[in-house]
């Protein structure tokens, strides 16, 4: 029997991110509450980008479950990469700058992982991949984008969905997996786990 919209179970967002928040609108989920997991994001030795996004994304649930029980929880995480090359999150200008040269006129992957943790416990993930074409950029491309402080806290110093847009020739895959949140897979594995919305 499927559950009515009233007596849905509660749904945490295991993350900050107003553009995960964004797209969950964008497909009519709002969370019941948004809770920023505090995670040690660093790679472990030799562990490949695909690894590393589903790793961090359940962790991040599991220590939102630590103080939550009875709703669903989901985590989120993004990891762009140039082959086995994890970009991450630029530290300051200069790693900014040095992803961008890297990126230019090349292809790379984004790995936009899912975890949700279910009301009785159950652990479920899923990692979707999108390949992502820049054209080549110039410096002044370069300075112009640093500028204008967009790629701060963005995993491989870029946003989509801002400025950068300009920068990409082609995307084999889904957005919605770039910008941070897969939503065809996020909307899915709810329904398919109960979710109501």
């Amino acid at each position: 029997m499927i559950a009515s919209r009233e007596n849905k179970q509660r749904l945490i967002l295991a993350s900050s991110s107003p553009r995960r928040q964004a797209l969950l609108a964008q497909i009519g989920i709002t969370p019941d509450q948004i809770i920023p997991a505090d995670i040690d994001e660093t790679p472990q030795r030799l562990e490949p980008p695909r690894k590393l996004s589903a790793r961090l994304a359940m962790a991040k649930a599991v220590v939102i479950q630590a103080d939550q029980q009875d709703c669903f929880i989901l985590g989120a995480d993004t990891v762009v990469a140039l082959g086995k090359r994890i970009l991450g999150k630029p530290d300051n200008p200069d790693d900014a700058r040095r992803y961008l040269n890297q990126l230019s006129g090349r292809r790379h992957k984004v790995y936009s992982a899912i975890a949700l943790i279910t009301p009785c416990g159950r652990k479920i993930s899923r990692v979707a991949v999108t390949t992502v074409a820049f054209k080549r950029l110039s410096q002044g491309d370069v300075d112009d984008y640093l500028a204008h402080d967009e790629w701060q806290g963005k995993a491989g110093a870029y946003a989509i969905q801002g400025r950068a847009a300009r920068f990409v020739k082609s995307i084999n895959g889904s957005y919605s997996t770039v910008v941070g949140l897969p939503l065809f897979e996020t909307s899915m594995m709810l329904q398919g786990n109960g979710y109501v919305f």
